[in-house]
Formats: structure tokens, C-alpha cells, sequence
């Protein structure tokens, strides 16, 4: 059963998008050739813009030549192909599936909480994600290979996530305020824990952890991307599978219930879900705040409510912030990379006062 809200009963709890007409198929479709277009220029953009500048052309020329050898008669030099293939694409294509992911996370978040200031990082699923990371690269070792990380990281956005919903219910922090607040708590108390592994752990590997905690795409590499895009790719699928259950959500407990949804169970299949997908974009790009706080937004005030609509919407324009977000990152410092967590930050926290802002006027 599909339940797509109208305005009038999605604009008491997404305040910031009091309902956005339905627009013509046609006009959808173009919006969605426009995001697709300005996602494949911005990756290609992201790919020439750097310490050593690469014309487009030899960039599409690189990965034409490497996808179809032959094709094209190469006029660059290795090195150049070596920027290209080795180290800026997987980049960008790391921040695409980073971005994307988080900002499907946000949206989701934000329909089964009922409230509109929810994201990973609010509610301390990122911070649980660290924990288990930072569990793995000091103390633990790669145990399982490349999926050790990954798997600590699931492992502890998970645990994060049970224990703000325990801390909630033993609070009766049920109102969609108080459980923003008990997440920002258990964040705090989780990131302490950090610090102590931190503290704990070898002094050699300090140095990389913290960079890692602000935020970087700098480690990316086509082995990399297996993991994030499977988990997205699978996690999409089912959350927009289910879009019609969320959007009864938005509306109330009750009112999903009659629907015939089991509501306990489907909320907290959605957080596991939902820890998941953080837990691996989080093992691979670090701690990337506000990205699931603001891209959700932003797109309901163009598509409206329905998370049919909001979940693709929210992963391709999550995904073209995040690229342009590490192009700032790698650019504003240059030859020194800026941690992407940084840039993001700023931009959320201004983002999150006009959000306040706008709530107080109602």
C-alpha cells in the first residue's frame, strides 16, 4: 500500500517544506535529467580541478581508454593517467556513493522520527560508526581483511542506535525534540569512548585516526568502492520499496498502525538499515557531518514530501554537494587537503541556524 501525505498533514512535522505541488511528469523527468547531468559534470570536474590541472577532454579520454582500451589514441602522459584513474576518480566516485548514502539516511531518518533536525550525526549513529572504526584500525587489526573496518563500523552505528532508542524509552524522551537531544548525549558519551581508544592505542597511528574522525576522501581506491556501493544500492532499493510506509510515518503512529504497518518493528528495521549504510560510508570517507540534515530538505522544497520522490532526489544531489564539498576540501588549502568534515560542518552549521530560524517563525 502506497501513502503519499498532502500538504496540509506533512507540514506540521517537515517544517521546512510545507508541501510542494505535485509537478508534471514531464517536468520531473527534466529535473531529473538536469540532477543526472550536473552529477556527470561535476564529477568530471572534480577529476580536472587540482594541484596539477587535467582539461576535461584528457579526463574522459583517460577513462575511455581504460574502459575500452583502444578506442581513443592516447596524447597524455602516464602520470597524467595515473591522476586520473589512480587517484581523482575513485575520489570522486567515493564522495558521490559517501554523500548519497548519508543524505538517504537523513531522509529516512528524519520520516520515522517525525522530526525534521534528524541525521546520522545528530543522532549519534556517526559517532557510533567512529567507535567501531577506530576499535579496528588500533586495537583489533584487520582481521577480516578488508571488511574488518566496515563490519566495526556497523557494529558500533548499530549499537550507537539501540542505545539512544533504550536511553530514549527509559527517559520517555519520545517527543521528536527530546530524541535529538538524547542523541546528541549518547554521541557525546560515544566519541569519549573514542577518545579513550584514541588515547589507548598506538601514538604512530594517532595522527591518522584524527584526520580520519574530521572527515577524508583522500584514501579512496577502486578496491574501496565495492562495499559502499553495494550497501547503497541494496539499502535504496528496499527504503524506496517501502517510501509508501514512510510516508505514513511522517503522519503518526496511529495513523500507520491502521494502515496495517507494524510500526515498532518497521522503525527499527529502518535504523538498522539505516546504521548500516552510515557504519560503511563512515568506515571509508570518516565522520561527515550535516549532509543528511540538509540535502533532505533542500529537495523537499523542490519534489515535495513523498519520499518516492525524496529518496532518489535526496541520494543524487547528496552526492553532487559531497563532490563539490571535497573539491573545496582539496582546493581552498592547496597542496594540503582540508578535512571534508570541516567544510561540511561550516556549511551545516549555518544551515542548521537558518533551519532553527525557520521553525521559530513556524
Amino acid at each position: 500500500m502506497r501513502f503519499s501525505p498532502g500538504p496540509e498533514t506533512a507540514a506540521p512535522v517537515l517544517l521546512t517544506t510545507p508541501g510542494a505541488p505535485a509537478l508534471a511528469r514531464p517536468v520531473r523527468q527534466g529535473l531529473w535529467g538536469l540532477g543526472l547531468g550536473l552529477l556527470v559534470v561535476s564529477v568530471s570536474a572534480a577529476v580536472s580541478i587540482g594541484a596539477v590541472p587535467i582539461p576535461p577532454g584528457t579526463v574522459w579520454g583517460v577513462i575511455l581508454d581504460k574502459i575500452a582500451p583502444g578506442l581513443v589514441t592516447p596524447d597524455w602522459s602516464a602520470g597524467r593517467a595515473a591522476i586520473v584513474w589512480e587517484i581523482r576518480l575513485p575520489r570522486a566516485l567515493l564522495a558521490c556513493l559517501v554523500g548519497a548514502g548519508l543524505a538517504l539516511v537523513g531522509a529516512v531518518l528524519q520520516s520515522v522520527t517525525r522530526n525534521p533536525l534528524a541525521d546520522p550525526h545528530l543522532l549519534g549513529i556517526s559517532s557510533g560508526a567512529a567507535f567501531g572504526a577506530i576499535l579496528a584500525l588500533l586495537h583489533t587489526g584487520m582481521f577480516l581483511g578488508l571488511a574488518t573496518v566496515p563490519l566495526l563500523a556497523f557494529v558500533g552505528a548499530l549499537g550507537a542506535t539501540l542505545l539512544v532508542l533504550a536511553v530514549a524509552s527509559f527517559a520517555q524522551a519520545t517527543s521528536a525534540d527530546r530524541l535529538v537531544l538524547t542523541g546528541v548525549a549518547v554521541s557525546f558519551i560515544v566519541m569519549a569512548l573514542a577518545n579513550v581508544l584514541i588515547f589507548l592505542g598506538d601514538p604512530r597511528a594517532t595522527h591518522t585516526v584524527v584526520f580520519w574522525m574530521l572527515g577524508g576522501l583522500g584514501l579512496a581506491q577502486w578496491a574501496h568502492l565495492v562495499w559502499p556501493l553495494m550497501v547503497l544500492t541494496g539499502a535504496a532499493l528496499w527504503f524506496r520499496a517501502v517510501a509508501g510506509s514512510l510516508n505514513a510515518m511522517i503522519i503518526g503512529d496511529e495513523t500507520a498502525a491502521t494502515l496495517g504497518i507494524p510500526v515498532a518493528r518497521f522503525r527499527l528495521t529502518a535504523f538498522v538499515v539505516a546504521a548500516m549504510v552510515t557504519g560503511v560510508m563512515v568506515a571509508f570517507s570518516g565522520v561527515i557531518g550535516f549532509v543528511g540534515l540538509m540535502i533532505p530538505h533542500i529537495v523537499r522544497l523542490v519534489v515535495g514530501g513523498d519520499n518516492a520522490r525524496v529518496i532518489p532526489a535526496s541520494m543524487l544531489f547528496g552526492a553532487i554537494f559531497l563532490v563539490w564539498a571535497d573539491v573545496l576540501a582539496r582546493t581552498l588549502m592547496r597542496p594540503e587537503d582540508l578535512p571534508i568534515g570541516i567544510v561540511t560542518g561550516l556549511i551545516g552549521g549555518v544551515f542548521f541556524v537558518w533551519l532553527l530560524r525557520r521553525k521559530a517563525r513556524g
